[in-house]
């Protein structure tokens, strides 16, 4: 049988240096490389053999320091289910878990409930939820009428936000609920109750309209729009223009926050760092702002 005359460049896997094999499946470029890898791929499995060992007997000395243990605290619940403590927090927050609050720096867990939890909650595989069918729809022409909104936002909105519609009889139909939402998302805050209109501000600030809806982008003022007038928050162009000083932010100290919200220094500062709330230091005391922590904090609203 003739010898292959087929040579194909490739690079050892060993030395990382070019030759030219004969054979595709051929990884180094000669038996002394090939025979370092052989040993190296066997100092691994060794390596790995002993390491998994070693984590074995680490598991076991774990379980037999906790098994005559009734009440655990969360650091130890950690370890022993193989968590992160702020997982563990947030097993206890969502209610997964009972665990007992002794005083600020104390949390006990029973052995028990550990048990009872896992037992409780069998693996199942999660089916994606159904949707609900669209049985209420609006014709451009109502959305125009009722919100007073033009032609084009309506088509801007419907692909930004990829709003559900159905053409029928020349006609384009589009989904209440998600109009309905598209729409309450773009209201002003309620708490602003003094507007200018555009001609107030061409007449106040002797400024021409290119000029007003500059300002406004450029300094993120609130607008709202009715029919077809356009207003601004008074308050945020007042403050804008230096008329009217800008408010101050109000802030909780640790101590009125852990209070209010009867929770500990570490939970308090579990949702201050995963939900960016702000906060500064005065001397040396944490102050942390109440309008971002009462929002973060606020019991859930249900919705239908």
């Amino acid at each position: 049988m003739a010898a292959s005359k087929i040579t194909i460049k490739k690079v050892c896997e060993w030395c990382g240096q070019e030759f030219y094999a004969k054979k595709l499946t051929t990884r180094f470029c000669c038996k002394r490389c090939n025979e370092h890898a052989y040993k190296a791929k066997l100092r691994r499995s060794q390596v790995s053999l002993v390491e998994k060992e070693l984590l074995e007997e680490e598991n076991a000395k774990v379980q037999e320091h906790f098994d005559g243990k009734q009440f655990l605290t969360v650091i130890e619940t950690a370890a022993l289910l193989g968590l992160t403590r702020m997982t563990v927090y947030n097993m206890i927050y969502s209610g997964k878990l009972p665990a007992s609050r002794l005083s600020s720096r104390l949390t006990l867990i029973r052995r028990s409930d550990i048990d009872l939890m896992m037992s409780g909650n069998p693996y199942s595989k999660i089916s994606k939820p159904k949707d609900e069918p669209i049985t209420e729809f609006y014709t451009t022409n109502e959305i125009k009428e009722k919100f007073g909104v033009s032609n084009s936002w309506i088509f801007k909105v419907g692909k930004e936000k990829n709003i559900p519609k159905i053409f029928k009889m020349g006609n384009t139909y589009w989904s209440k609920s998600h109009i309905d939402k598209a729409v309450a998302a773009l209201q002003p805050d309620e708490s602003i109750t003094e507007w200018y209109s555009v001609p107030d501000m061409q007449q106040k600030f002797n400024m021409s309209l290119s000029a007003i809806y500059n300002f406004a982008h450029d300094y993120s003022i609130p607008k709202k729009k009715v029919k077809r007038e356009v207003y601004y928050s008074k308050k945020h162009i007042d403050i804008a223009k230096g008329i009217a000083e800008p408010e101050k932010p109000q802030y909780y100290s640790m101590k009125e926050a852990m209070e209010k919200f009867d929770m500990t220094r570490d939970q308090l500062f579990h949702y201050i760092k995963r939900y960016n709330v702000p906060k500064y230091m005065e001397g040396k005391y944490v102050r942390i702002a109440k309008k971002e922590l009462d929002a973060v904090l606020a019991p859930p609203e249900l919705f239908r």
